[in-house]
């Protein structure tokens, strides 16, 4: 079933019920168990595999669950009986489980497509390349703080399937990766946030932008009349899009000037939120989020407020009080005049310029790691303007070296966050900013951005 939006139905796995089939949930983290925990609940024959090794958190939820599950390996006579199989977003379709599963013909899903089965609530979906955990996260705090009874999840904090069947919200804050929204077919967001499209995963899609572009705007596949999206109305991608998909919800736009076509936008040192039945106002200097790109997830979480008839008043505070998100441009400390920042969610290179656009001094950026196919020209004039110094940080360099040799003063080549934290420390000067914005996904060296953010800020407290 593709909805109204036909001309969204890029595919559709194979139909057929699942009632008392086996349902197999491909990967062991958090999405996984999530699903795992929904489906048992649901009364279905449930078996989840996955070819690595579990967190001992996830392994003891299983079993307090009484969920048959394997990992180290995956079974394929079993999984290949599956009913229907609900995939965790970090495994592609690539994988060698995979191509047996689409091969059969089995039906596969994402864990948003199924939990959104089992839930009446109204759904709220962020996306995006950059911005989306700080916006999901800001409409979350603008919600709970005005008193709804409401859950965040997606791509960000606990399972939105285990939510579902441990939980009643009557809204969902989703995050929603590119990779979440491949397995979407039925799945519906109320109000769709798109906050903006540029080059990432390349190495998922094919090294093809346009088919991480149309994962992306799945997210407004079955939207109809009386939902809403919201979207950067100077994102050409995301405009273009729009244009060619023409969805039938109701449009809301948001832009840095007034250009009388938008619904929010800033003039005269105000944001300014224009809704059917409102006129919101309130002082930028007044607002949590600093920096031009933070302006932007203000405005679409403000947007959001104003369609779910947020008071002016609970919307003024929760947009002034909100305490931001962790490893994205958090401030660690400041060590003999040198301020250190903390960017590691920075995984691509668009969000490294927003982080370099808004620091005022001169810069010691910490980048590298694993590679997705980067285009660093993006952020190369501001490179040239602002960098002092640039440490490389991964295992294979060599890229970066190619890329940027020659454009500093000085260069350093490290593979211990410990040597790339000294190597700042030696390089910077008073006044100076250093900041991790690794442009890089983190695998090579670190179990996450999380905790390549944390082993940094260790670091630099032990300065």
């Amino acid at each position: 079933m593709d909805g109204n939006n036909n001309n969204l139905a890029t595919s559709s796995p194979p139909s057929g019920g699942i009632e008392g089939g086996l349902v197999i949930i491909l990967g062991g983290g958090e999405s996984g168990v999530g699903s795992a925990i929904l489906a048992k609940a649901k009364g279905f024959n449930v078996f989840l595999s996955d070819s690595g090794t579990l967190k001992d958190e996830h392994r003891q939820t299983l079993i307090g669950y009484e969920i048959d599950f394997e990992e180290g390996r995956h079974s394929d006579e079993r999984i290949l009986l599956a009913a229907e199989v609900v995939k965790s977003p970090g495994i592609p379709d690539t994988a060698p489980m995979m191509q047996k599963i689409m091969a059969k013909g089995i039906r596969v899903i994402s864990e948003i497509e199924f939990a959104g089965r089992y839930t009446n609530a109204k759904m709220i979906c962020i996306t995006g390349s950059n911005g989306k955990t700080t916006t999901a996260s800001l409409i979350y705090h603008i919600l709970k703080s005005a008193g709804l009874n409401v859950g965040l999840g997606g791509n960000i904090g606990k399972s939105f399937a285990r939510q579902v069947a441990e939980d009643n919200f009557d809204y969902f804050v989703l995050e929603l990766s590119s990779f979440q929204l491949e397995g979407v077919y039925d799945f519906k967001a109320d109000i769709a946030v798109l906050l903006n499209i540029t080059s990432d995963h390349l190495d998922r899609y094919g090294h093809n932008i346009q088919n991480y572009v149309d994962a992306k705007m799945r997210i407004i596949r079955n939207q109809k009349v009386g939902d809403s999206l919201i979207y950067w109305m100077d994102d050409p991608v995301v405009t273009k899009e729009i244009e060619k998909l023409k969805p039938e919800s109701e449009l809301y736009s948001f832009t840095e000037k007034n250009n009388h076509r938008a619904s929010a936008y800033s003039e005269d040192n105000k944001m300014y939120i224009q809704t059917k039945d409102s006129v919101f106002d309130m002082e930028l200097e007044l607002l949590a989020l600093q920096g031009m790109h933070n302006l932007y997830n203000s405005m679409a979480s403000g947007i959001v407020a104003k369609l779910l008839d947020i008071s002016d008043e609970n919307l003024r505070l929760a947009l002034s009080d909100f305490k931001g998100v962790p490893h994205r441009l958090e401030r660690v400390a400041s060590v003999r005049g040198v301020q250190y920042i903390n960017d590691s969610k920075a995984t691509n290179v668009n969000s490294c310029w927003y982080a370099l656009q808004s620091i005022r001094t001169k810069v010691v950026l910490i980048l590298g790691g694993t590679d997705k196919g980067n285009d660093y020209a993006e952020i190369e004039d501001l490179v040239k303007q602002k960098a002092r110094a640039l440490i490389f940080l991964g295992k294979d360099n060599s890229k970066l070296h190619r890329f940027f040799d020659g454009m500093v003063p000085q260069t350093a080549s490290v593979n211990s966050m410990k040597d790339a934290v000294d190597a700042a420390y030696r390089l910077a000067e008073k006044g100076d900013t250093v900041l991790l914005s690794p442009c890089c996904a983190s695998f090579d060296l670190f179990e996450n951005y999380e905790d390549r953010g944390n082993r940094f800020k260790e670091c630099v407290r032990k300065l």
